[in-house]
């Protein structure tokens, strides 16, 4: 494959790391290609001879130790430099990496344009060949195992620059908490006095928090539907699993005037009280009651009726309102979608969420086409709409990340596929009915810790149309 733009491979199983990563490259001036493990990011790299990979380490499949490996292994494509994303946090992990024949380590968290420059030094300067036939290799023990290293000197200074850097910073944090810990120590004997008070505020306090997180509980919860839908002809199930108290996840569905109803799911990434404020400010905007604050329906000043707002209208005004928190990442991904219940025509958005599923009386499941950008990562983003025409007794499913990336003991993804499986064995059940069933999957399949993100799923049935 010929290409102006030189071209990167991304290893990465997570899909809304890989996009962010590969929008940050194509914007740098690459072309940047994503395998969601390493078994697919191999064949990427046979097939386009890539300028540089850039691998995570824990995948399915094939992990990056083993990408790594298999890359220097092959004399065709042995030159390909291969950067780890590596927290690098015991000599183990540092050990491997070398085995393997990594030529950089990027230490997690990162900042993407420091793993740009990284790339470009790599291009400049080209590593060493990994390894000469014959090449005698130098066994080191660690952990009960024996690894055969036969790094370069490149490579092993870049190994050791990587560590170096990260144990600089670890040094800084150590000595600003030092310098912390010295000025308490002048202090305490002046805050003697007062600790028997501080310690009544401090019970105060966590009593406030304890009733703040209760009431961010509850706040949550009214972002879910409350009622049942009643619209003639139309079935919905749902259901909403939490990994946490407090998560991001969220969905419902509404009728927004005569003829439309309204539903969407929305996966804030993270957990914990940042992720539930988010998600409830994003919920006061998805109203689904005509008010100048709804984004999803309006009064028309002129004429008096409700006006109901495009899908990737709503998303590009969410775009515009919630941009990504660049100090915590904070950011969400949204599937909205509107029904005309006269016509059975399902007119959707995505906003980096997982495709929805059209499940046809009689027939297979299927993915229906739609991903675009995760909310709030570029600026005046513009986001495609999709359009299909449903018969009676056709579903649709809607779901959050949770369900196909769900990952069993061995971090195997429960996959788009097992997930269509799902839905077909349970075709013939009620829409609660199949909802249960695929909840009860996921379960089974992340057996024994249980799921480690929100799971979320939206069914509905269309009946005739009118």
């Amino acid at each position: 494959m010929n290409s102006p733009l030189p071209i990167i491979v991304i290893a990465e199983d997570s899909r809304v790391q890989g996009r962010i990563l590969q929008q940050r490259l194509n914007a740098a001036g690459y072309e940047a290609h994503i395998g969601e493990n390493g078994v697919i990011a191999l064949q990427l790299v046979q097939t386009l001879k890539p300028v540089v990979v850039v691998s995570d380490i824990e995948m399915p499949k094939m992990n990056g130790y083993e990408l790594c490996s298999e890359i220097k292994k092959c004399k065709e494509l042995r030159h390909i430099p291969v950067i780890l994303l590596s927290t690098l946090s015991d000599a183990e992990d540092i050990i491997r990496g070398l085995a393997a024949g990594a030529d950089n380590y990027i230490t997690k968290p990162y900042d993407v344009q420091f793993l740009i420059t990284r790339i470009e030094d790599l291009r400049s300067q080209p590593v060493q060949e990994y390894e000469e036939e014959g090449a005698a290799s130098t066994p080191v023990a660690l952990g009960g195992q024996i690894y055969e290293v036969r790094a370069g000197r490149q490579q092993t200074l870049n190994l050791l620059v990587s560590v170096f850097e990260n144990a600089v910073e670890k040094n800084k944090e150590l000595h600003r908490s030092n310098e912390h810990l010295v000025l308490a120590k002048e202090k305490l004997s002046a805050w003697n006095y007062e600790l028997a008070a501080l310690n009544g505020q401090l019970n105060d306090l966590n009593g406030r928090m304890q009733r703040d997180l209760r009431a961010a509980a509850r706040m949550q919860q009214s972002l879910l539907p409350n009622e049942p839908l009643a619209v003639s002809g139309i079935q919905v199930a749902w259901d909403y699993t939490p990994c946490e108290e407090l998560a991001g996840d969220f969905l419902n569905f509404a009728k927004l005037d005569e003829n439309t109803l309204g539903l969407y799911v929305v996966d804030v990434c993270g957990h914990g009280a940042a992720s539930a404020l988010l998600a409830v400010a994003i919920g006061r905007v998805l109203t689904p009651t005509a008010s100048a604050t709804s984004l999803l329906v309006r009064f028309d000043p002129l004429t008096g009726r409700k006006v109901v707002t495009p899908p990737a209208t709503v998303i590009e005004e969410l775009n515009r309102r919630f941009p990504m928190d660049s100090q915590g990442g904070l950011h969400f991904t949204i599937l909205y979608g509107l029904l005309d219940l006269r016509t059975n025509i399902f007119r959707y958005s995505c906003g980096g969420h997982p495709q929805p599923v059209h499940v046809p009386s009689g027939q297979s499941p299927r993915l229906l086409p739609g991903e675009g950008l995760a909310v709030g990562w570029v600026e005046d983003a513009t986001f495609d709409e999709y359009t299909i025409e449903l018969e009676s007794g056709d579903r649709l499913f809607l779901y959050s990340d949770g369900v196909p990336e769900a990952m069993d003991a061995n971090l195997d993804q429960f996959t788009d596929q097992k997930m269509l499986n799902a839905l077909q064995a349970s075709r013939s059940s009620s829409v609660q009915e199949q909802v249960a069933h695929m909840k009860s999957v996921v379960e089974q399949w992340c057996q024994p810790k249980g799921p480690l993100d929100d799971v979320s799923m939206l069914l509905i049935e269309v009946g005739c149309r009118d």
